[in-house]
């Protein structure tokens, strides 16, 4: 697994947008006074579904002559005093891209202008990211050669949104179980706060992720880590399946338990079959039972009793977290919930025991609940 890299997490590429989210005013009028004007219906709602695809599809087209423009000129004219101007070239794209109804397509444009100079090996990434955005553009350009679920995984990619209540309406696509809160992690996103939640069915033994964003402070949650709740959710579109809507609440939060875990050689392979269905797709949650944290150099691994262990992702802000798991680790076996991806593991929330005979125990969050991205 890589330890660099610019890729972005998962949940904030999938990130609702708005609609429209034009940046030149008089587009933005235009498209005001096209609304206006628009019967409402579902007929209405046809028409602006395909010139909102049109209107994505000029933009991906754009985008192709630019990226292969980049590939033609060769990736070192990014660095120095050229890659200055060329992130300049970047932001324009994506604001063309925004123009274009893509909130998705621009948000990537912006991290590949950000990738020249950023550390050791970055002509490689950038090269990654490239090709990344060239198969999310011809995944588009071609959506209608796909099957659904890559299909709305893709539109999901490029920022075309699912309302929640949409979600929750399908009866049928509603899933009513007793789910476990595995974790939550805060991060800000510009100016906006976004809020992760992942659950567990523990009849299902579905895992899910419920987002919510706000304009600065969100509200304490009422699903208390570590704790359950019986609830309707919804899948979205897309594949994996893993971003729901959380849906009535038939009863009051309540004592949760230990989720099941799997072992560490399990991880990435799930990882692995998940990027099948979803290529741009940055880490799968995951629950590892029965691993001690070990210190390797600079890092660490999560290790089991087999002689498996996995790499924990770098950054500096998991290594701290690390030191809190080892803490409530003590050198034995304990059940640890995060994200797997090409990083390497991202702790959230950890069980004191390894589940196999262990007593119940409660969860301890590994991030701090008060801080935006922080940790204790």
């Amino acid at each position: 697994m890589s330890t660099g890299g610019s890729r972005r997490p998962a949940e904030r590429a999938q990130a609702p947008a708005p609609d429209a989210a034009p940046t030149g005013r008089g587009e933005a009028a235009a498209r005001a006074g096209e609304r206006a004007a628009a019967p409402a219906g579902p007929e209405a709602a046809r028409r602006r579904a395909e010139r909102r695809a049109e209107r994505i599809s000029a933009g991906a087209t754009e985008l192709e002559h630019r990226l292969a423009d980049l590939l033609r000129g060769g990736l070192a004219d990014m660095a120095g005093p050229a890659g200055e101007a060329g992130r300049g070239v970047w932001e324009e794209t994506a604001a063309r891209m925004v123009d274009a109804q893509a909130p998705g397509l621009a948000a990537r444009v912006r991290e590949l202008g950000a990738v020249p100079g950023s550390g050791p090996g970055w002509p490689s990434r950038l090269l990654e990211e490239c090709a990344l955005l060239h198969l999310l553009d011809q995944g588009f350009l071609n959506i209608g050669g796909l099957p659904e679920p890559l299909a709305a995984t893709v539109r999901s990619r490029v920022g075309i949104t699912t309302r929640a209540a949409e979600v929750l309406a399908d009866r049928d696509a509603v899933v009513r179980d007793h789910w476990l809160v595995l974790g939550r992690h805060d991060t800000e996103e510009g100016r906006v706060v976004a809020r992760r939640v992942w659950l567990h069915g523990q009849r299902t033994g579905r895992t899910a992720l419920v987002l919510s964003f706000a304009a600065g402070r969100l509200p304490e949650p009422p699903l208390p880590v570590g704790g359950s709740v019986d609830a309707d959710l919804a899948y979205y579109p897309g594949s994996p399946a893993l971003r729901a809507a959380l849906g009535e609440r038939h009863a009051e939060p309540g004592p949760g338990g230990r989720p099941p875990g799997t072992g560490v050689h399990d991880a990435p392979a799930s990882y692995g079959a998940a990027l099948c269905g979803d290529p741009w797709l940055e880490s799968l949650p995951v629950v590892l039972a029965g691993v001690v944290p070990v210190p390797v150099g600079d890092g660490w691994q999560l290790a089991d009793e087999g002689g498996s262990a996995l790499p924990v992702a770098g950054t500096a802000g998991v290594r701290s977290r690390m030191w809190r798991l080892a803490a409530v680790s003590g050198g034995e076996p304990v059940t640890v919930f995060g994200e797997c991806g090409h990083r390497g593991f991202t702790p959230y929330t950890v069980w004191p025991g390894s589940g196999a005979g262990s007593e119940p125990t409660a969860a301890v969050p590994l991030t701090s609940p008060d801080v935006p991205g922080g940790t204790w």
